[in-house]
């Protein structure tokens, strides 16, 4: 009887850790503006927490506003959060758009077993899977391909028809000219 009681014990422990995680995910939303109408993410610092923490931290000092989608590929992704060349009111360059990051350090991947769906946000990385620092993408439909390749770091939970308007690219690289933008990116804890 005191082994029942003793697992049972251990049960609910963990089960206050899973809640505690939980809840915490639960508090983190991104909302991105786009002339559509809002996206509303909610982060996921249980599974990336070093990548949603810089994400909040670009956010909070108005890094995202305005910044474009630089590669958007139909059926796949929608690229975004190139804050050093990607801003279309400071210094925007289309040429350079995509290869920019922040002044923040670069991030050690997050790889984790949450799926690439649609509506999944994944963090941008060159070649090194240690080199996402700013940018990030929005899936338009399902890549398992990518699964435990690049570090997801939320999902949308309202505004995927907004989403879904945000003007394609061309080419297999998904180059955007005149490109839709973030025109304003704010946190929100519910």
């Amino acid at each position: 009887m005191k082994l029942f009681y003793l697992a049972f014990a251990g049960v609910l422990y963990l089960a206050s850790f899973a809640g505690d995680a939980f809840a915490q995910a639960a508090d983190h939303y991104l909302t991105i503006q786009l002339k559509s109408g809002p996206v509303v993410i909610q982060l996921m610092p249980g599974v990336a927490p070093k990548h949603v923490a810089q994400i909040e931290a670009l956010a909070k000092k108005g890094e995202y506003d305005n910044v474009a989608f630089h590669r958007v590929i139909d059926g796949f992704m929608a690229q975004t959060g190139d804050v050093k060349y990607g801003n279309m009111e400071k210094g925007f360059d289309a040429s350079l758009a995509g290869t920019g990051s922040s002044d923040m350090p670069d991030i050690p991947a997050e790889f984790s077993k949450t799926p690439f769906v649609r509506g999944t946000v994944g963090m941008a990385r060159s070649q090194d899977p240690n080199s996402a620092n700013s940018q990030f993408f929005i899936m338009f439909a399902d890549g398992s391909f990518l699964n435990g390749q690049y570090t997801v770091v939320g999902k949308v939970v309202s505004g995927m028809e907004n989403v879904d308007k945000i003007k394609r690219g061309e080419g297999q690289n998904g180059e955007v000219s005149n490109p839709d933008r973030m025109i304003k990116v704010t946190l929100a804890k519910k």
